[in-house]
């Protein structure tokens, strides 16, 4: 509706104005039922806030950037939609950047520098110098996501890679397979999330006094369905080839799928699979894929209250946590008959 005001949208919500610029703006405290109304309102009335006119009013657009490393990954394409889904109920518009892992990106952005509007950057580092970001001159308020490891002043929003890996394998060991490969380490340099989840892996078999065995790690060069395959084709070439597959990442137990099935091999009989990330193609694959499943919208929801107790503060707020988001061991049909699946749900 072309000059709808926010006077509208409280009226046709039934609030006050300040509690429907309250919801509009993600400030303050307002209930869940009447921040549904308001923004009912909003979308009913078609109301846009004027951002030129906040900016100028109060400094800030109400836009935020998020940055992740590959947008074409699933994982964080639904990651994404959960972030601009948390962003819209604050009242937030959300700007995506693809850094594919750029350092020089990944700094740009992190000092705000990718658009002079946004208030503060929610970001996914892959490659990011700590010392680099340490020594930034503009210090916009900054929340990092995932599992690289930085020594800085900013909140961080994470789930518990090592525990989840070890939950992973630990259901493996559990259907009583002892031969358990795990996809997704590269030969070069390692970034947190792999050497988190090997990590998990080994503890997990050691705790089960499960000899590891290193021909069971093939180098697996990306996170992506064609290096799973090329992955499980060099473990069905042993001697002595795996009866359970851990995968790093959902992508990469698509391709071990494919190249299981391939060799003729029954899932879960001959080859039991596991994967991370729960993304939807988990869901719909032949079979259906055991995965962890992080909390996505818990993820997107613990960042935006961090961002934006920092946009509010000024970047004087208390000092910086560590937030963790849950997990879920979500079991299908690549580890159990579908009659049988369930789902175990552990805290990260």
């Amino acid at each position: 509706m072309v000059g709808t005001r926010l006077k509208d949208v409280a009226e046709r919500a039934g609030v006050s104005i300040k509690t429907a610029s309250n919801v509009v703006r993600g400030q303050g405290r307002v209930g869940d039922h009447t921040r549904e109304r308001v923004l009912r309102a909003v979308a009913e009335l078609g109301y846009q806030p004027n951002t030129s006119a906040r900016h100028l009013r109060t400094g800030r657009s109400g836009i935020i950037a998020f940055a992740v490393p590959d947008l074409t990954a699933p994982y964080f394409a639904e990651l994404a939609a959960q972030v601009i889904t948390a962003a819209k109920k604050r009242g937030r518009t959300v700007l995506i950047e693809d850094t594919r892992g750029d350092p020089a990106e990944e700094l740009r952005i992190a000092c705000g520098l990718s658009d002079p509007l946004i208030d503060g950057v929610l970001l996914s580092p892959l490659g990011l110098d700590q010392a680099a970001l340490a020594a930034r001159e503009r210090h916009i308020p900054l929340v990092l996501l995932g599992e690289q490891s930085y020594e800085l002043p900013v909140d961080h929003v994470l789930i518990d890679n090592a525990a989840a890996a070890r939950r992973a394998t630990e259901h493996l060991l559990s259907l009583g397979r002892r031969r358990i490969a795990a996809v997704g380490r590269p030969a070069g340099p390692v970034y947190a999330t792999t050497d988190q989840r090997m990590y998990g892996y080994l503890t997990a078999l050691h705790d089960a006094g499960v000899p590891h065995d290193p021909r069971l790690v093939p180098d697996t060069p990306a996170f992506s369905r064609p290096a799973g395959a090329a992955a499980v084709r060099t473990l069905l070439a042993l001697d002595a080839p795996p009866d359970a597959l851990f995968c790093f990442n959902d992508q990469l137990a698509a391709g071990a799928l494919r190249a299981a099935h391939e060799h003729g091999l029954k899932i879960p009989d001959d080859l039991a699979v596991v994967g991370f990330d729960d993304v939807e193609e988990a869901r719909f694959s032949v079979p259906s894929l055991t995965t962890i499943a992080p909390d996505k919208k818990g993820i997107a929801e613990l960042a935006l209250d961090a961002l934006l107790r920092g946009i509010d503060a000024d970047g004087q707020g208390p000092s910086p946590v560590l937030h963790f988001a849950d997990f879920e061991l979500m079991v299908r049909e690549s580890t159990r008959p579908a009659s049988a699946a369930t789902s175990g749900r552990t805290g990260a």
